[in-house]
């Protein structure tokens, strides 16, 4: 049975067929929200080089682990049924990596907290929220439905099941330093359709602790998520720990002094980076791809045969109630890698200053186009603009959907007086 949003299904077809996740797969593939990753930002920024990461490349390598997971798990389960039957297809788990990062906009995390700044009085930004809103109501396949996925693709892909208005804080205001405004984990408000939609098939119990939240260091956030969810998000951190690793290693981003600081005295001892510290050195600071490409790959396969399936206790449904995760020590080797990229790569002052550079001309774009929508949209978009409820809603839209390149294409033709030409098209 199909359990698409313009079928009106309300049934959760738990097994969904593998044609239908194919579909799935392919229209996400085909559709422009996808293709513009190759321009986005993952980690550095895009033109710098070659050679590191850009949101598309990341997407697909999330993908594959992801498919690697389900084969590893369908293996370790499959003298299990109540746990095997409910591991996602192939195509299944493919279709929610691919579609994880689509919604976020150009510079990174710079952009994001740019948008949430510009939106907080019209019900925020958030980068995940608007992968949801893209794949339900922006993509071009329907009208209405967006992508018009199925409604296990749609669980997949929603991290954080809470609206904006549920997280929220509601201390910020205009004045409030632009960083403060890192938007919360959760997704818009004009989204709560969607989310009744994904989440019909449910009990109202399943619902409410599903949908729950916690407060956390004066935070509220949500506390659960979906099976296939936690599939993907352990896919995306091996990524993240691991090839965004190599690409700082690739363009001499850390030194094997810092490694040795804090990577290997931070690992446990019987961890496989502490069995193996002179390999894995020599390996990633040989200056040579092959040999640094030979240990990613290692650490890759060192992950995966490890992760695991537990039962929560406080669902009905397998959906909801099943995740996957690594042994704490294993998953403890994965945080170390994860912090020593965040804090020798994400928060080196280069990574900074490109955020803070996309930051300032994402806000100068959205008050120009909110200021001149009638000269400065696109006539489609202005057409949305003026019917719409929530009108900054369609500016956000518009921007959050950019390449880097094209953003700072339209910044300087609005506000480089050299740059571009009357009849030139952005």
């Amino acid at each position: 049975m199909l359990q698409r949003r313009s079928g009106k299904t309300t049934s959760f077809n738990a097994a969904t067929p593998d044609s239908d996740a194919q579909r799935d797969r392919a229209r996400i593939i085909h559709s422009s929200a996808f293709r513009r990753l190759q321009a986005k930002t993952q980690v550095l920024g895009v033109g710098q080089s070659d050679f590191y990461r850009t949101r598309l490349t990341h997407t697909m390598e999330v993908a594959q682990i992801g498919s690697g997971i389900c084969e590893k798990l369908k293996q370790k389960y499959a003298n299990n049924q109540s746990i095997s039957q409910h591991i996602p297809s192939f195509f299944q788990i493919e279709a929610i990596c691919l579609a994880h990062d689509i919604g976020h906009p150009p510079f990174g995390h710079g952009g994001e907290v740019a948008l949430n700044y510009a939106m907080h009085r019209h019900g925020g930004f958030e980068g995940n929220g608007q992968t949801l809103r893209i794949i339900s109501k922006l993509g071009e396949y329907s009208d209405d439905d967006g992508l018009d996925l199925t409604r296990r693709t749609l669980l997949g892909v929603l991290k954080y099941p809470v609206l904006y208005r549920e997280v929220a804080s509601q201390q910020l205001t205009s004045d409030s330093p632009v960083a403060d405004f890192k938007p919360p984990k959760c997704i818009h408000d004009d989204e709560q359709d969607v989310l009744s939609w994904v989440l019909e098939p449910f009990t109202n119990e399943d619902t409410d602790i599903f949908r729950s939240v916690k407060e956390q260091k004066d935070k509220r956030k949500s506390q659960f998520k979906a099976f296939d969810t936690s599939i993907m998000e352990l896919a995306d951190d091996i990524s993240y720990g691991v090839h965004d690793l190599e690409d700082a290693l690739a363009l001499n981003l850390v030194t094997e002094r810092q490694w040795r600081e804090d990577v290997l005295k931070k690992v446990l001892t019987d961890s496989i980076i502490a069995k193996n510290a002179d390999f894995y050195t020599d390996k990633l600071f040989s200056g040579e791809s092959r040999s640094r490409k030979h240990a990613i790959s290692l650490l890759i396969g060192h992950f995966i045969p490890h992760i695991e399936i537990f039962q929560q206790q406080r669902f009905h449904s397998p959906y909801l109630d099943l995740q996957a995760r690594l042994p704490d020590d294993i998953e403890h080797t994965l945080t170390v890698l994860k912090d020593f990229v965040f804090k020798h790569v994400i928060r080196s002052a280069s990574v900074k200053a490109m955020e803070y550079k996309g930051q300032a001309m994402i806000m100068k774009l959205f008050n120009a186009l909110g200021a001149n929508p009638e000269q400065l949209l696109q006539p489609s978009t202005l057409e949305k603009y003026q019917s719409a409820e929530n009108p900054n809603r369609v500016i956000c839209d518009y921007i959050s959907g950019m390449t880097d390149n094209y953003a700072v294409k339209l910044y300087n033709r609005l506000f480089n007086p050299f740059e571009g030409s009357a009849i030139e098209r952005v």
